[in-house]
């Protein structure tokens, strides 16, 4: 009899640990609920979502924006061949110091495919001086790029590849932007492939950063890096808001504060670069400066705003239109003046050749007066050692 007791109470262990195991691991194999405490506890799964690129993105997703712009966006990596020592070829100078020649120099950026024939928009500072320039599609893809036109004073440059079935990028409106508007930032930071950040737009109308001659950026916090530079900065419908150019930091990596060249920027300079090689900015031959209590002491400037100008070229638009020194200008067409970097990027903007009409301050007068700006003469290049 106790030998059957035996054989029956491990029958039950076994049968028990069994059940355990199988509850634990594979309840749907008795039934959908689970006992716990002697209470039923149904399991409520959540729905199948569809993760194919055309399936619903889930609340609040950036998938599609990501989806639509990702595509277009490129890594630029760039080779320089290492500066020559001059005397690197007096036998005198190798005896005692050795070959001096160095390694070639490489570099990394981002690009944004604008043109089905292959038209890219990248920084100016990405492809300067670079001797061969290797463009790397998102899907893999590599080929050489060719600059068609650079244009320094916005830090903006313009490549060429050879390509067929080129995915392209939307421009967007980059005046429509709002502060709090939700952006994203596509590029290859470090090289370590292609990624997409988010924030939002922390700023508008950027400048006196003395990053480039014209500045009007916009500030955001989606993360940027060492090799975003030349990448998009692209809204919630994946559409080209501005170039990502810099940022600010202290250990060389992101600290919230990026800052992009505005898509409408890169238009003109893309338009100018495409048909007439070079971009035609307005001048009209004057010497700015801001308002200060000495300067308005000096001048007897009454004005509260604007900018002062000290010096006016003689014969120049400026002159002929009748603007002296000790005026402020107030306004260009429709735009207020508050500072230097305004007045320039504004006059940088009009058409050479086309008259525009400037408010001038002159001590307690106002006046509007009609300038014809002029061709702005570019900056002579800075010789390289």
């Amino acid at each position: 009899m106790r030998r059957f007791w035996l054989l029956f109470s491990q029958s039950v262990t076994v049968l028990l640990a069994a059940y355990f195991v199988v509850a634990t691991l594979k309840p749907e194999w008795i039934g959908r609920g689970a006992q716990v405490a002697g209470r039923s506890v149904s399991f409520v799964e959540a729905p199948t979502v569809p993760t194919t690129p055309t399936g619903p993105p889930p609340p609040g997703s950036l998938r599609q924006a990501a989806q639509r712009a990702s595509a277009a966006v490129v890594s630029i990596n760039t080779m320089k061949a290492p500066d020559r020592n001059a005397h690197a070829n007096d036998p005198w100078f190798r005896f005692f110091f050795g070959e001096q020649g160095g390694e070639p120099v490489a570099g990394l950026g981002s690009g944004v495919i604008i043109t089905p024939d292959g038209y890219i928009l990248t920084n100016n500072h990405v492809v300067e001086g670079a001797d061969e320039i290797e463009v790397v599609l998102n899907d893999s893809r590599k080929t050489r790029g060719k600059v068609i036109g650079t244009d320094p004073d916005t830090d903006l440059a313009i490549l060429k590849i050879t390509l067929d079935r080129l995915p392209v990028i939307t421009l967007g409106n980059s005046d429509g932007l709002q502060v709090g508007d939700q952006v994203l930032a596509i590029g290859n930071p470090f090289g370590v492939g292609q990624t997409v950040t988010a924030g939002i737009v922390s700023a508008l109308g950027r400048n006196q950063l003395g990053i480039n001659t014209f500045e009007n950026f916009i500030q955001t916090d989606a993360a940027i890096n060492p090799g975003n530079s030349g990448g998009a900065l692209v809204d919630t419908n994946g559409h080209l808001m501005g170039i990502n150019t810099a940022i600010y930091s202290r250990s060389g990596g992101s600290m919230g504060i990026g800052f992009a060249i505005p898509a409408n920027t890169a238009r003109q300079v893309l338009e100018g670069i495409a048909k007439e090689g070079v971009v035609k900015r307005g001048w009209i031959g004057v010497e700015p400066a801001d308002l200060s209590p000495e300067l308005m002491a000096t001048f007897g400037v009454r004005a509260k705003s604007g900018v002062l100008i000290t010096g006016v070229l003689q014969n120049g638009p400026a002159a002929q239109a009748g603007i002296k020194p000790g005026d402020v200008i107030t306004q260009v067409g429709e735009k207020g003046i508050a500072n230097v970097s305004e007045l320039l990027t504004y006059v940088a903007a009009l058409k050479p050749g086309q008259p525009a009409k400037f408010h001038v301050q002159r001590r307690d007068d106002g006046m509007d007066l009609t300038v014809t700006p002029g061709l702005r003469p570019r900056a002579r290049p800075a010789q390289r050692r």
